[in-house]
């Protein structure tokens, strides 16, 4: 896996602009704040995304994958001031399920999601060498 940064630009904090990477693809559907259950355990914004990615470690683990084979994220949140006001505990989560690997990655909002009490939604793509 290649980061892909152009010299002359400035680093972009917590995340990646570009990834290549050869090996065996794993696609990982958008994951919400429930559990296995589809159960929700709370309504706090940086609570759901800890979930969410422990659920996307969860699927990724049955293809094989580790988080540091992680090389996009597509991140759809409900509300963005909620997301940003969360930053730190996100963080604190993130670096806790995936660690300090950072792929590239794309946060849009969005009216709402299928899941009426969902906050944040997270898609992901996975490379494993081979």
């Amino acid at each position: 896996m290649k980061f892909l940064q152009p010299d002359n630009w400035v680093s972009p904090k917590g995340y990646a602009n570009g990834v290549s990477a050869t090996g065996r693809q794993i696609f990982v559907s958008g994951m919400i704040g429930w559990d296995e259950q589809c159960q929700f355990h709370t309504d706090d914004f940086a609570g759901q995304v800890r979930q969410a990615l422990q659920n996307v470690v969860a699927v990724l683990h049955e293809g094989g994958a580790k988080p540091e084979h992680i090389v996009r994220m597509t991140w759809y949140v409900v509300n963005k001031v909620e997301y940003v006001a969360a930053y730190p505990e996100i963080g604190k989560a993130y670096r806790a399920i995936i660690g300090r690997h950072f792929p590239s990655m794309t946060a849009v909002q969005v009216v709402a999601l299928i899941e009426d009490r969902a906050k944040v939604e997270i898609e992901v793509t996975a490379v494993v060498p081979e």
